[in-house]
């Protein structure tokens, strides 16, 4: 990691969910959370891609996995997984929200609008 990166290791994350998708009522496929700010924003295979957007816009370059048993970061500007400091808790979204999620939102045909 570069000097310029900054982690807030105390920072709670902002929600369960991705915050842009939450807003529309739309859904995602699985959530990162901002390492700078901890800010929830749904990845890449997501129609909304909201982390990526959130990097573009603030330029928090790292972001981590809030699935449930992951705990690796991705490093945008380098476009590599990093390691890193444990975050505040939550670490992930609950265990019983389903991914993609939220459920009662999620389209049968799901597959046929994510990003591949």
């Amino acid at each position: 990691m570069t000097e310029a990166t900054h982690i807030d290791t105390t920072a709670a994350p902002s929600g369960t969910g991705c915050q842009e998708c939450e807003s529309r009522g739309a859904w995602w496929v699985h959530l990162r959370r901002c390492a700078a700010c901890s800010h929830v924003g749904c990845c890449d295979s997501s129609p909304g891609q909201h982390a990526t957007a959130h990097f573009r816009e603030t330029g928090h370059e790292l972001m981590r996995s809030f699935e449930p048993g992951e705990d690796w970061y991705w490093n945008f500007r380098t476009e590599a997984t990093v390691t890193g400091p444990d975050l505040a808790p939550p670490t992930s979204h609950p265990v019983d929200q389903p991914a993609p999620g939220p459920a009662g939102r999620v389209p049968a045909d799901w597959l046929d609008h994510i990003h591949r």
